[in-house]
Formats: structure tokens, sequence, C-alpha cells
């Protein structure tokens, strides 16, 4: 099941409209350094896609790593006030993201990954 919340709906509207553009929303896993996340990105339709729309949203994920995910929830996190962080989208999912750790060795501790 994919889901987003109502402020993440707006905010999501919001930014499609302020840079005039348009397309089904992509939920996508990206692997990096800390391991696997899922992001938000415009990308067309494929046939192993589940699509949904949500409150006027064309929202699509690999129907696989929904299968995977269980219930997968966009949400959006406003600024925190303090400076500490700027929001934004956040994704979560009913089960751990497959593929665990991430793929940069010892260079993380380093500090020189990303």
């Amino acid at each position: 099941m994919l889901e987003i919340t109502k402020l993440a709906t707006e905010k999501l509207k919001e930014h499609l409209a302020e840079n005039q553009v348009s397309g089904p929303v992509r939920v996508a896993m990206h692997r990096g350094c800390g391991g696997a996340s899922l992001g938000l990105a415009l990308d067309d339709k494929k046939a192993s896609d589940t699509v949904v729309d949500l409150d006027g949203l064309e929202m699509i994920i690999d129907t696989t790593l929904l299968s995977e995910c269980g219930k997968t929830t966009v949400d959006f996190k406003p600024p925190s006030g303090c400076g500490c962080g700027e929001g934004g989208f956040a994704i979560t999912t009913e089960i751990p993201l497959p593929g665990g750790g991430g793929g940069c060795g010892s260079s993380c501790s380093s500090g020189s990954c990303g």
C-alpha cells in the first residue's frame, strides 16, 4: 500500500506547480554510502510499476519494491526552526528497506564518502 499525507500532498502539488512540471512521481530506492533510502523523482511509468492516484497526484512505485517494503508512506517534515534541519519529504516503510548497508567500504569512516 502506498499513501501520502495531506501535508505532503499539498507541498508536492505546490512544488510541481512552482516548477511548472507534471507527470508521475516515482517513489524510488537509492543506494549510497549510508545504505538504501527512498526518494521522489519524476519518471515514466514502467510495466513493473504499481500506479496509484492519491488526491490527484499520480504516484508510481516498482511493484517488487512495494511488496518488499509493505506499507509505504510519503510525508513532509517542516523545518525544525532550530537551524539543525531543513525539513522536506520523508518516506517511511512498514518493513526495513532491502539491501542493507552501504557500498563505500571503509571510506565512509574517513568522511570521504558522498
